[in-house]
């Protein structure tokens, strides 16, 4: 059986007749004869049955013939993108030293009878530092409420020393007799621990302050070179400092030593929050006995994929244009310009050879495909052969410094998935991905590279629409799932140029929900995008490329199952459901992501509830409009309106069954 040819041109004998006599009929109107025995319909029929056997052979092009064309007008394959994960490595004990977790530290997912583990290796050094509590101290808010007077450090705070009254029997108080938001508990450490996991051991009488032990209003955060950025809380076991407990803090990358109540160490706090709606406040201060500081691990980012070093690629054979196949292809995309070794001396790769001279040392690297090219040489019409790039001396060897191999969307593995640590590292007990690994986006297919073909010949690399816009956006960034060209009519920015990007990602295949942090542009995304559309933009176009505005909603139903059927797994399913349903890259009406700026309406989840098996009757939707940033809701409503280029982000659904 032989493979199916691609049909670019369905027309067939006969439709190329009849689209030739209706021109001849709107060009020629005296021509009125249309029979078979003109001899004008003769000639028309023998040239139909030409172009038909053209057709034919054109449509029997193979796809390598394909790439070939595309690469003419400067058109490549994309190469599959890495999907990115934050790895956090726990120690066994807490250490006197530090731990060192060198780059290319490699971890993955469990093998399983089915599925090999899907490897990703770090791409950055991590220092695990030790820590101790050194000092403590606490700050009021003002009679307003205000927290202007403890947000500072190098001597700007109005924090006060309770060294002494901790080293003391009967501790201290955390916060004013009445707590009020903006009160802080500063804590001390003996130096600062950026990416690092610290665990602060407290100790409090067992009392009760008003609060919900599972919702307090409490914020951590850490001192850093931008000012109190917020901690990730991994876990907290007092209860919002009702009792003795551990909380487990992942400290930013930017945190620093500072200067807080005349005391340098690197500065934690725990501040304050007014109560959410619903939520009581603190009634009393806690009591802080003792306190202790440790670190138990440490945080850093992996790649899926295997980094690939010093691969000798061949030696040169003193011609212009050689080409040198790597041994692992495809090359995954990003991380930047990839550096090629000849004889020691470092080449710089390029996107073309246009602006190379004849001694500029480049380099071109087909990702997809796995192939290093050097540039070429051409011979011009007076006769003279011109190159385009150096051409290494014979017998010269050529290495390729690092590359790193893999990706695709295979890469984009669940949370806590990846826990098998493949390299040995001291002290090192376990690692875990916190969130689920983004990114990661196949390799394009000859198929969508023809279709990307036709647009790049109508735009020729130039942004003048909207349409061309958003083309070369997603050009430049494979991995990104949507883009909203827009344009500013008012304001400020009227006449400039709004490119909003929608990264790639995956949802939890059991529950349907998204994991706000992956909707997160990265400063590498938006810098990328930003400078590929910079160039092509029109001269005094004012350009913008950032995220949405994600409206996060909370949808709180109350349903009825049917006699024999089970409420736990109805209760699943409707939440699933509305995840999958408000959903911003795969939801919505169509299935091709939530419309930008369509409103959530309460009676048409009605009928998406409606149609799940098992249920009986929707008795109750109410929404609830939601700050996912913050966590924090407002009143219900049938209706949540959207802003004309905002998405729904779907926020803690909660379903009722009877």
């Amino acid at each position: 059986m032989s493979l199916p040819g691609p049909n670019l041109d369905d027309r067939r004998f006969q439709d190329l007749v009849d689209e030739a006599k209706r021109a001849v009929q709107q060009h020629c109107p005296e021509w009125t004869d249309h029979n078979v025995s003109d001899p004008g319909v003769t000639l028309i029929e023998t040239f139909a049955h030409m172009v038909d056997q053209l057709l034919y052979r054109l449509n029997r092009v193979p796809d390598r013939n394909h790439l070939a064309f595309l690469d003419l007008i400067g058109l490549r394959l994309h190469p599959p993108a890495a999907a990115r994960a934050e790895v956090t490595c726990r120690l066994s004990a807490a250490q006197d030293q530090p731990v060192v977790v060198p780059a290319g530290t490699e971890v993955a997912t469990e093998r399983t009878t089915e599925d090999e583990p899907v490897v990703f290796s770090t791409d950055r050094e991590l220092v695990i530092l030790p820590c101790a509590l050194l000092h403590l101290a606490t700050g009021a808010a003002d009679a307003a409420g205000g927290v202007g007077e403890v947000r500072g450090a190098g001597g700007e705070g109005r924090l006060t020393d309770r060294d002494v009254e901790l080293a003391g029997a009967g501790g201290t108080a955390c916060f004013s007799p009445v707590p009020r938001p903006g009160d802080v508990l500063a804590f001390g450490l003996s130096q600062a621990v950026p990416h690092c996991l610290v665990v602060l051991r407290l100790e409090f009488p067992v009392r009760g302050h008003g609060i919900n032990p599972l919702y307090p209003p409490l914020v951590w955060e850490a001192w850093t070179a931008e000012g109190w950025v917020e901690c990730e809380v991994e876990g907290d076991s007092t209860g919002g400092l009702n009792q003795s407990g551990d909380v487990q803090l992942h400290v930013p990358g930017g945190h620093t030593a500072s200067v807080e109540a005349r005391r340098r160490a690197g500065w934690l706090r725990c501040r304050v929050l007014p109560p959410l709606s619903g939520r009581p406040d603190y009634s009393a201060s806690p009591e802080l006995v003792t306190a202790r500081a440790f670190t138990v691990g440490g945080t850093t980012s992996a790649v899926h994929g295997e980094l690939v070093t010093a691969e000798l690629l061949g030696t040169a054979e003193g011609v212009p244009g050689q080409c040198f196949p790597v041994a692992r292809p495809p090359v995954a995309a990003g991380g930047g310009p990839l550096v090629l070794e000849v004889a020691g001396a470092p080449w710089r790769e390029v996107e073309h050879f246009t602006d190379s001279g004849p001694e500029d040392p480049h380099f071109r690297l087909d990702r997809a495909a796995g192939e290093v090219r050097l540039g070429p040489a051409v011979r011009e019409p007076d006769g003279t052969l011109r190159r385009y790039g150096a051409v290494p001396a014979k017998g010269a060897p050529v290495r390729l410094r690092a590359y790193r191999t893999g990706g695709g969307r295979r890469g984009n593995v669940a949370r806590r998935t990846l826990t098998v640590l493949r390299s040995s590292v001291p002290y090192l007990a376990r690692v875990e991905n916190r969130a689920a690994a983004t990114g990661g986006v196949d390799g394009e297919r000859v198929a969508d590279a023809r279709q990307r073909g036709q647009l790049e010949l109508r735009t020729r690399g130039r942004a003048v629409t909207a349409e061309d816009y958003e083309q070369l956006a997603r050009e430049a960034a494979p991995e990104v799932g949507r883009v909203r060209c827009v344009g500013e009519e008012r304001g400020p920015d009227a006449g400039g140029v709004r490119v909003l990007l929608v990264p790639r990602a995956e949802a939890d295949p059991w529950t349907g929900q998204l994991d706000f942090g992956q909707l997160v542009c990265s400063d590498d995304l938006l810098a990328r995008v930003t400078a590929h559309l910079d160039a092509r933009r029109l001269l005094g176009a004012r350009l913008l490329v950032e995220p949405p505005y994600y409206q996060g909603v909370t949808v709180v139903a109350e349903v009825q199952a049917r006699p024999g059927h089970s409420r736990g797994v109805l209760q699943r399913l409707a939440t699933a459901e509305l995840h999958r349903y408000l959903d911003p890259l795969t939801g919505g009406p169509g299935g091709g992501g939530w419309p930008f700026g369509r409103p959530v309406v309460a009676g048409e989840l009605f009928a998406v509830l409606q149609r799940l098996p098992g249920l009986e009757l929707v008795e109750r939707v109410r929404l609830y409009p939601a700050d996912p940033r913050t966590r924090r809701r407002g009143e219900a409503a049938d209706r949540v309106a959207l802003a004309p280029h905002a998405l729904v982000f779907s926020f803690e659904h909660q379903v009722r069954v009877s």
